[in-house]
C-alpha cells in the first residue's frame, strides 16, 4: 500500500527534514511541523524546487505544547485532504549524569522523547480512527535497548520507552487497517548526533534516511537501521554486562 499523505514531527532538520526529501523524491504529499518554523519553510522551498508539483504543508509546533498536537495534526491533515502516515520523530538528546544537579535536563528528555511522543500517538491514533486506517512510525533508537551511563541515561530510558510503547501497539493492532512500526536507528549524522562525544559506527545522513525510509515503506513491525551492523549489535548490547556500555556514550 502506497501511503500517499504524510506527516512528519521534528521535520525542520536531521532525520526528519532527511525522510521529508525522501519522501518528496517519491512523490509523496508532506505535512511537515517543527518549532523552528523558518526551517521548515527553507526545506519547503528546497523541496518545491526540486519537485515542482510536489505539496507540502507546514505548521508551527512545539510537540511540549501538548494541546496544540491535536488542532496542528488536524488543520495539516485538513490542508492535504487527510493523513495515511504520522511519522513521531520529534526528539531531543539533552542530558545529564544523574545526582549532578542538573535535572531539567534530564526531565526536558523523557518529556519531550516520550510524553510529548505519546501524546502524538493518541493523537495521530484517533485520526486513523476516524479515517478508517493509518500507517504509525515512531522513532526509537537503537539506544533504547540498553542503558548507557552519564549524560545519555535519560535518553536510553525516554527511546525504551518508545520501543515498549511501540511494542505494545503492535500486539493491540496485530491485524486490521492501522499498522505500527518502530524504527530504531544506530548512529547516523545529524544535529543530535553531531554533539555526541563518539563516532562510533556512524553512518551520513543520507545513507542512514535511505535505510529508514526503506523500512518505514516495508512497514515493517520493528526494524533496527542500518541493519549492518545494528541488527546483530542490539542482540549484544542486551546482554552486555553495564560498564561495557560506555562505549556507546
Amino acid at each position: 500500500m502506497t501511503r500517499q499523505k504524510i506527516l512528519i514531527t521534528g521535520a525542520s532538520s536531521g532525520l526528519g527534514a532527511g525522510m521529508a526529501r525522501a519522501f518528496a523524491a517519491q512523490g509523496r504529499d508532506l505535512a511537515l511541523c517543527a518549532r523552528r518554523v523558518e526551517r521548515l519553510e527553507e526545506l519547503k522551498a528546497e523541496i518545491l524546487d526540486k519537485h515542482p508539483y510536489a505539496k507540502v504543508a507546514i505548521a508551527a509546533l512545539d510537540v511540549d505544547d501538548h494541546e496544540a498536537i491535536p488542532r496542528v495534526f488536524n488543520e495539516l491533515s485538513e490542508e492535504l485532504g487527510g493523513i495515511d502516515r504520522v511519522i513521531v520523530n520529534a526528539g531531543i538528546g539533552k542530558g545529564w549524569p544523574l545526582g549532578q544537579g542538573k535535572p531539567w535536563a534530564n526531565k526536558a528528555t523523557i518529556n519531550t522523547n516520550l510524553i510529548s511522543g505519546m501524546v502524538q500517538i493518541e493523537t495521530a491514533l484517533e485520526m486513523f480512527h476516524k479515517a478508517g486506517g493509518g500507517h504509525l512510525v515512531l522513532i526509537s533508537s537503537v539506544l533504547g535497548n540498553t542503558g548507557v551511563p552519564g549524560g545519555k541515561a535519560a535518553y536510553c530510558a525516554s527511546k525504551a520507552g518508545m520501543t515498549s510503547l511501540g511494542e505494545s501497539l503492535r500486539a493491540e493492532y496485530d491485524k486490521g487497517p492501522i499498522r505500527i512500526t518502530v524504527i530504531e536507528p544506530g548512529y547516523i549524522e545529524s544535529e543530535m548526533t553531531a554533539k555526541s562525544a563518539t563516532t562510533l559506527l556512524m553512518v551520513d545522513n543520507e545513507t542512514g534516511v535511505r535505510a529508514m525510509v526503506a523500512a518505514i515503506e516495508k512497514e515493517k513491525g520493528r526494524a533496527v537501521v542500518p541493519s549492518w551492523p545494528w541488527a546483530p549489535l542490539t542482540q549484544i548490547m542486551r546482554l552486555l554486562p553495564p560498564k561495557y556500555t560506555k562505549r556507546f556514550a
